[in-house]
């Protein structure tokens, strides 16, 4: 049973659910592949830095990292300061960081817990998608739905004129939490069914008792538009070093 279903968990709870779902770690919490649900490893990232609005850092390091560096590191990361209003501030010691890691390339993006909501436009039509009546839809310029419809679960599309045009479905899957991977057909956006289809979905999520997580980066103009259209909880940034 899921702890925090009908509790309310703090920023830095919420980042650790968010590093738990999106990597698989091992006995001694070192990270070694992102946590994808289809067949298939893919490396982790060499450091995650979870930031939060409560002033605490969540920090997961690549199992294959030297101890003396990962000692380096990790003193580094005691030592990070909190989330001012300007919450797109690189972390304090981000030179270091990338120095270290001898790394000229990083990503990072706000974090959103959904709260319970509702369809914010009750007209449209969601619907789940499974193996069972993923044919009876068009899947137009979403065919590679088709090969990863077993592991995306739960799975939720908008649908106009028999079409999906946008889906919401669980790409990062823990006890605790999923985390939403969002597609909207580029002729189709802007009309409210990305924000339509994450709340769908994020309903799905919690019968299943898990909390629905939202992430993306700072770049994606579009998906940070999504998250303020439908008034999700921001609670950090994450930062990663691949």
């Amino acid at each position: 049973m899921n702890q925090w279903i009908g509790n309310e968990p703090t920023a830095k709870d919420l980042m650790e659910m968010h590093a738990q779902v999106m990597f698989m770690h091992d006995l001694n919490r070192r990270i070694r592949t992102i946590n994808e649900p289809w067949p298939g490893e893919e490396p982790a990232p060499r450091l995650f830095l979870g930031r939060t609005i409560d002033g605490s850092a969540v920090c997961r390091l690549r199992y294959d990292i030297p101890d003396k560096l990962v000692e380096k590191l990790t003193a580094l990361v005691e030592n990070e300061r909190s989330l001012n209003e300007d919450f797109q501030t690189r972390p304090k010691h981000f030179d270091d960081y990338m120095n270290l890691l001898a790394a000229d390339q990083y990503t990072s993006g706000p974090c959103y817990r959904i709260p319970d909501i509702t369809m914010p436009t009750p007209t449209m039509q969601a619907v789940s998608i499974t193996r069972d009546n993923i044919n009876e839809y068009s899947l137009a310029g979403l065919e590679w739905l088709i090969a990863e419809i077993d592991y995306g679960q739960p799975c939720v599309a908008i649908i106009q004129d028999h079409r999906v045009v946008s889906v919401c479905r669980s790409v990062r899957v823990s006890t605790e939490a999923h985390e939403a991977g969002l597609e909207t057909l580029a002729e189709y956006r802007g009309r409210g069914y990305a924000a339509a289809v994450v709340a769908a979905w994020a309903i799905e999520v919690r019968k299943m008792g898990a909390l629905p997580l939202y992430s993306t980066s700072w770049d994606n103009a579009s998906s940070r538009r999504v998250a303020g259209k439908l008034g999700l909880s921001y609670y950090g940034v994450n930062f990663t070093i691949r």
